[in-house]
């Protein structure tokens, strides 16, 4: 299996700092590289981050605010100067369409035909994935623009159990069968299905929460997943200002967490009034509600997918 985990490009608000871009998050799942808000440095971070156009399968813009899509042209340009010769999807609110436009095609550049828009309107989009081991879902989220979030899932498998399949005979080319038809004839002439030989493997989830208040679209989105990486631009003191300006503090996200039944939370976003010293307070704030695994990010960190849930 190739490799499952979130590179953190970038992981400031609105304003970067000595210590964090802007925003940008590559997930890699089993060989596909989902982009998601490239903000402006996001090429130059890649590159730090031993990432590469090819990687990219993906660009998932939440919103068209500049922070989570500045580095749109720069990632475009490079696609097409490396010369990147398999299709990359690229997902974004279909209101904002003149914006993607405009950063799709901000300079003058030898253009890319590779790019192939998927744009997002409604409460909630299924987007086509076509062959890939995921489904990608948007779901709309509460901001002052219009902004979605965005949630890959795997679909459950199972995992075949040798003992069970020993003592029923069922081995070489039979096992492949019944995986594939759910049951086979043994050589002794029994009936075996493929219940009685495996047990489900629950597929991984993976959510992205950018810039919103509290919403019906935050728990759709969370709901079980493995990872949910969300943001937390103010601390809980500041709840008025994350309100106002649309956004989520961190203990609102330990509490999406907790009643989400989260596996791993992944705070971001954060907004450049705090301090280095106050980043402590936010995993605080946020396990006062959640007592899972939380991490704070930081640039170029490299965050692995939980193991597999147990059945």
């Amino acid at each position: 299996m190739s490799a499952r985990d979130l590179l953190v490009l970038g992981s400031a608000s609105a304003v970067p700092t000595r210590n964090r871009n802007h925003n940008g998050y590559l997930l890699r799942f089993d060989g596909h590289g989902l982009l998601f808000d490239p903000g402006e440095g996001t090429q130059r971070q890649m590159a730090l981050a031993g990432a590469a156009a090819h990687d990219l399968t993906w660009i998932c813009v939440t919103h068209f605010h500049g922070d989570h899509c500045l580095g749109v042209p720069g990632i475009v340009q490079r696609i097409a100067r490396d010369g990147v010769a398999h299709r990359v999807d690229a997902a974004f609110p279909a209101s904002g369409r003149v914006y993607w436009e405009r950063l799709r095609h901000a300079t003058a550049f030898h253009d890319t035909s590779v790019i192939r828009e998927q744009p997002v309107a409604g409460e909630a989009a299924e987007l086509d994935t076509g062959d890939a081991p995921f489904t990608l879902t948007a779901r709309r989220l509460s901001h002052p623009v219009e902004a979605y979030g965005y949630r890959l899932a795997e679909p459950d498998g199972v995992t075949m159990l040798p003992r069970e399949l020993a003592a029923r005979g069922v081995r070489g080319p039979l096992v492949r069968r019944l995986q594939v038809e759910g049951r086979v004839t043994a050589p002794d002439g029994r009936t075996v299905t493929l219940a009685e030989c495996s047990v489900r493997r629950p597929g991984q989830k993976v959510a992205f929460v950018m810039d919103t208040r509290l919403c019906d679209g935050v728990y759709a989105l969370a709901d079980g997943v493995d990872m949910l990486v969300i943001e937390s631009t103010f601390l809980d003191e500041d709840a008025a200002l994350a309100r106002d300006y649309g956004h989520l503090t961190a203990g609102q996200a330990g509490k999406v967490a907790a009643e989400c039944g989260v596996r791993l939370l992944v705070l971001t976003h954060f907004s450049e009034r705090y301090r280095v010293e106050d980043e402590p307070r936010f995993v605080e704030q946020a396990a006062a509600a959640y007592d899972g695994e939380i991490t704070l990010v930081h640039d170029l960190d490299r965050i692995p997918l939980p193991r597999r849930r147990a059945t």
